[in-house]
């Protein structure tokens, strides 16, 4: 059965993006760049919600390079309640809850689900145990001062199981888990 994965790029002390910070915090790398292009290779179902879509949809030409036309064209579900159409030509809009739609999604297909950001739709789909792999692509920084987007906030507790760990461009680190339910003290 397919499996659902997160992906999110986050500085060590859990944002997903800085102020200040360009894309990738400033740290890309051909590592990195591999990286994305193999992972745009695998053939996933990409899930997202509206906030992300909205952003990325609308990124200038300039800012615009072949992963971005790449993620525009691939299977794209975007869940919104307030979206009624999606300009990306690989994209539908969902108006259901993606907790409730996620296993009719793995279901009814063959390829893995991925989240394109979505911090929001990530943490309901932890909460809720959907989540089959949580992978972490962290940064070599701290954006205490100028920091946006703090993932683990409103999180319950969740214990993980490491399944790999991968350093990139000799900093930055990806982290693949594994939820495994709730931690040991709180069973």
């Amino acid at each position: 059965m397919p499996e659902l994965v997160a992906d999110l790029f986050l500085s060590v002390d859990g944002f997903a993006a800085g102020s200040r910070s360009p894309g990738y915090f400033g740290f890309g790398g051909p590592d990195l760049e591999r990286w994305i292009h193999d992972e745009m290779e695998h053939g996933y179902l990409s899930i997202m919600g509206r906030k992300t879509y909205s952003l990325l949809s609308s990124l200038p030409e300039q800012a615009r390079d072949e992963s971005w036309y790449r993620m525009a064209e691939a299977p794209t579900v975007v869940f919104s309640r307030t979206l009624e159409s999606a300009s990306w030509p690989g994209a539908t809009i969902n108006g259901h809850d993606v907790v409730d739609e996620v296993p009719a999604l793995k279901a009814r297909g063959d390829a893995d689900l991925r989240t394109v950001g979505s911090l929001s739709l990530v943490r309901q789909l932890l909460a809720a145990g959907r989540l089959d792999r949580l992978r972490l692509m962290v940064f070599p920084l701290i954006v205490g001062e100028t920091g946006r987007e703090p993932f683990f906030v409103e999180l319950g507790d969740v214990a993980l199981e490491l399944e790999s760990e991968t350093v990139l461009d000799g900093r930055t680190v990806l982290l693949d888990y594994r939820p495994a339910g709730l931690p040991p003290y709180a069973t």
